[in-house]
């Protein structure tokens, strides 16, 4: 298998461009071992970046991901995230510690606000701040947050995870720039890259697969992380499903086929508010 490409934030934290999602992992107790094992395959790829939540069945998503996880913490690069209804600076703090009670961890690589709340986010930053002092999380960063919400942080967050794939591609007209812009630039991550499985059956996607041997989902991955500034998380359901998620780290579009790609899913021209699952 191919290297996988790899994005390095403004702290110069080199993550892989390819991670896991876990959305709805956790949820089918019937599926536990399989979930855990394909988390375990996707680690011993290089998929080393795990991405959970509180929210994901009420914790119960942490509880499977610090499973899978725990004989190789060392080597696994943790995303989790707060409901902005707890995103108080106490609130935050509390969180985070029942998190990590639930993971059966010590500490959290990235912590995440998961969307715009009541909360004022300096307080949101004030408690990701004292997490970092404790050494309970390394770095913070924000999620569904659009380019006009950026200047509200009293510093820069360390990514912006929202929804993208060439279905929702508002962020490139005003967010991806406006985050470069920044005098630490804020990376992406890219959740439902494959749109939870609903471009599988475009004709535009599939024709290039087929022509280059590869799946729908490979093409699809590759297109998310072409940039250099993108982390896609898809979500595998088997291990032969992460698999499959791994190899498109060797596959590059040429510029004929992101043309393809283009005219079939055209880029925004003006302001399209940011989208969520």
């Amino acid at each position: 298998m191919a290297a996988l490409k790899t994005v390095t934030l403004s702290d110069g934290t080199v993550l892989p461009a390819l991670g896991q999602g876990t959305w709805f992992v956790g949820d089918d107790p019937w599926r536990r071992d399989a979930e855990i094992a394909t988390l375990r395959e996707g680690i011993d790829l290089g998929l080393t970046l795990v991405d959970t939540a509180e929210m994901y069945g009420d914790g119960r998503s942490e509880d499977l991901v610090g499973e899978a996880i725990a004989p190789v913490r060392d080597r696994v690069y943790l995303v989790d995230k707060v409901l902005p209804c707890n995103a108080s600076r106490r609130g935050t703090v509390q969180a985070c510690e029942r998190s990590l009670e639930v993971l059966g961890t010590d500490w959290i690589d990235l912590y995440l606000l998961h969307w715009p709340g009541s909360h004022p986010v300096e307080e949101t930053v004030e408690g990701f701040e004292e997490l970092i002092r404790r050494g309970l999380i390394g770095a913070w960063g924000i999620s569904n947050f659009d380019a006009d919400a950026l200047d509200r942080f009293p510093s820069a967050p360390a990514v912006n995870q929202v929804l993208y794939n060439p279905s929702r591609r508002g962020p490139e007209f005003d967010l991806f720039p406006a985050q470069a812009r920044l005098s630490s630039p804020v990376k992406t991550m890219a959740y439902s890259p494959i749109e939870q499985g609903r471009l599988l059956d475009d004709p535009t996607l599939g024709d290039i697969a087929e022509e280059r041997g590869v799946s729908v989902a490979q093409v699809l991955l590759a297109w998310a992380i072409r940039s250099g500034d993108v982390i896609a998380i898809p979500k595998a359901s088997t291990v032969e499903h992460v698999r499959d998620n791994a190899a498109a780290a060797g596959l590059e579009l040429s510029a004929a086929e992101l043309g393809r790609i283009d005219a079939a899913f055209p880029a925004p021209t003006r302001k399209v508010p940011l989208e969520m699952l």
